[in-house]
């Protein structure tokens, strides 16, 4: 019986990391209030980075097209001097200056995150914020498409996501915030959100292998860790078409109300 409840649990923690990943209410935080009302105490990075991985899978799955598109024509742009890919080609430019400030600052303030910044009580206030930053974007429309960004904007777009590195702030809350009030289309907006979470969360799994091997709970706990990764795949996928249908309606205030209530409650209540 034991047993079956370590796999319901994570089983439901995969879901709900896989669902809150995509949508801008913050996965990481999520965790931090499940973890809490499950009384599961995960040691190590394993599982984050396993189940961030799964969510990984996901974006790659529905935006293959716009990835083999950007690869194909920047290509063409750097060996064959085709100007029509000059647009994709200064895209993945774009995507790549924006990484840099989260690898450094990430670099710099992992620690002091992990273990000043993650309190449940933290979690509660930044979903505040969060909520606040949703609403102050939620009738915006911009003009800017994927020809129109510029190198100040994938750096602020960086920034915003650095943000994110603090529970309780959404990643693609706070990078789609801020390509929004710097102009963006909608569209553009949630596309560079979503291809900018790939070399990050692609250079974190990376980096953190030889983590994962050494975990000393990774024998004991494969069978729920997969479990997870697979729940994360699948509820990522669902939860970010969901998501960009959400982001066409202009739905964004039920985002910025669900953070408002979460945050009071675990505020009051956690």
């Amino acid at each position: 019986m034991t047993e079956l409840w370590t796999l319901l649990k994570y089983l439901i923690l995969g879901l709900i990391q896989g669902f809150t990943e995509p949508i801008p209410i913050s996965s990481s935080g999520h965790l931090i209030i499940f973890r809490e009302l499950f009384n599961i105490e995960i040691k190590g990075l394993s599982f984050e980075i396993l189940v961030n991985f799964g969510s990984l899978i996901a974006v790659l799955l529905i935006y293959k097209n716009d990835i083999i598109r950007l690869i194909k024509n920047g290509l063409n742009f750097i060996f064959k001097k085709d100007e029509e890919g000059k647009g994709d080609f200064q895209f993945i430019v774009f995507l790549v200056i924006a990484t840099i400030p989260t690898g450094i600052l990430g670099l710099l303030f992992e620690d002091y995150i992990g273990e000043k910044l993650s309190g449940v009580a933290i979690v509660g206030y930044t979903l505040l914020i969060t909520g606040v930053a949703l609403w102050i974007i939620r009738n915006l429309r911009g003009r800017k498409g994927d020809g129109d960004l510029t190198v100040k904007d994938a750096i602020i777009v960086g920034l915003a996501q650095s943000v994110a590195l603090i529970p309780g702030i959404s990643r693609s809350g706070a990078t789609i915030v801020a390509a929004m009030l710097l102009g963006m289309k909608q569209e553009t907006a949630l596309r560079f959100s979503f291809l900018l979470y790939i070399p990050v969360s692609l250079g974190i799994t990376v980096l953190s292998i030889t983590d994962i091997i050494g975990d000393p709970d990774f024998d004991t706990l494969m069978i729920p860790y997969l479990i997870a990764f697979i729940a994360s795949i699948i509820a990522s996928f669902y939860a970010l078409k969901w998501f960009i249908n959400i982001m066409a309606k202009g739905n964004l205030k039920y985002f910025s109300f669900y953070c408002f209530i979460v945050g009071i409650l675990v505020i009051l209540f956690l």
